[in-house]
């Protein structure tokens, strides 16, 4: 089993003025402890579960970037872009040049976007649900398209692009992965079936129930359900114990998980990155 670093707070105790050395310094020890993805959640103010709106958030795409030049092996990504927040073909090209940039590291995640209060406050298109997941849909071929080199004109419903062109092409093999956020059983689940490498679950009670459901999605579907990477939220609480994340871990990797990703409490103090080189990072591996 692989491991996930999700960077989500970023009101850190130095401010501002110290987030950028920081960041790059959280990063690199990340990525020399062996996590084997690190992410950030593409919203623009902070979100209730963490804290208050008014603290500090990072834009995405910009702090990947920025996360891209401190490392060398991790893979980057959101957890996950809100399809409302970006017009599909220049989330295509920003992916497609983060992924060439990091050579190769890239993957794509996108979902519905759920955050109305956020998008209403900065201006932001917000339809109702029905509308956001066909903008969705749209998005998944859209992006699947240019990450493929096809030129061919796309008109949709909701987008019309007359000249789909994406060059450099990205690096990623055989394509640029595409992750899809959420367990929504009727819409999400189904989209994962049809246009995605991988989905993000969260790990509610209900956690295998998503899985057989997304199983009888890729069946409905002619989709191999081996073929989609089950990745899955976790929390890496290192007040509870090494053990009880390495069993943690364990449990979710034998429903099938490949890839468990969480955040960190202090991320910021990166000497908490020796634990998991040493003893979390090796356990999981050796699933």
């Amino acid at each position: 089993m692989k491991l996930g670093l999700h960077i989500s707070n970023f009101t850190w105790p130095e401010g501002a003025a110290r987030l950028g050395p920081q960041l790059g310094e959280v990063a690199a020890a990340a990525d020399e402890a062996g996590f084997e993805r690190i992410s950030v959640m593409d919203h623009f103010w902070q979100i209730g579960p963490i804290g208050p709106p008014e603290w500090d958030m990072l834009e995405a795409y910009t702090s990947l970037g920025f996360l891209a030049a401190h490392t060398k092996r991790a893979k980057l990504l959101t957890l996950v872009t809100g399809v409302v927040y970006r017009e599909p073909a220049l989330l295509a090209k920003a992916v497609t040049t983060l992924d060439v940039l990091s050579g190769g590291r890239a993957i794509l995640g996108l979902g519905a976007a759920w955050n109305e209060h956020e998008a209403h406050g900065l201006g932001l298109p917000f339809p109702p649900t029905k509308e956001r997941f066909e903008w969705l849909e749209e998005a998944l071929r859209i992006c699947r398209q240019m990450f493929a080199g096809d030129e061919t004109p796309f008109h949709g419903e909701h987008y019309q692009l007359d000249r789909p062109m994406n060059i450099p092409q990205p690096l990623s093999r055989p394509r640029l992965p595409i992750l899809i956020g959420g367990g929504g059983e009727k819409k999400t689940l189904r989209l994962v079936a049809q246009y995605a490498d991988a989905c993000n679950l969260f790990p509610t009670a209900e956690l295998q129930h998503k899985l057989d459901v997304l199983k009888q999605h890729c069946d409905d579907v002619g989709r191999d359900y081996d073929e989609i990477q089950k990745t899955v939220m976790y929390r890496f609480d290192l007040n509870e114990g090494v053990g009880a994340i390495i069993e943690g871990l364990r449990r979710l990797h034998a429903m099938g998980f490949e890839v468990g990703h969480g955040g960190l409490q202090n991320v910021y103090d990166t000497k908490q990155f020796d634990v998991f080189a040493k003893e979390i990072i090796p356990a999981a591996e050796a699933f």
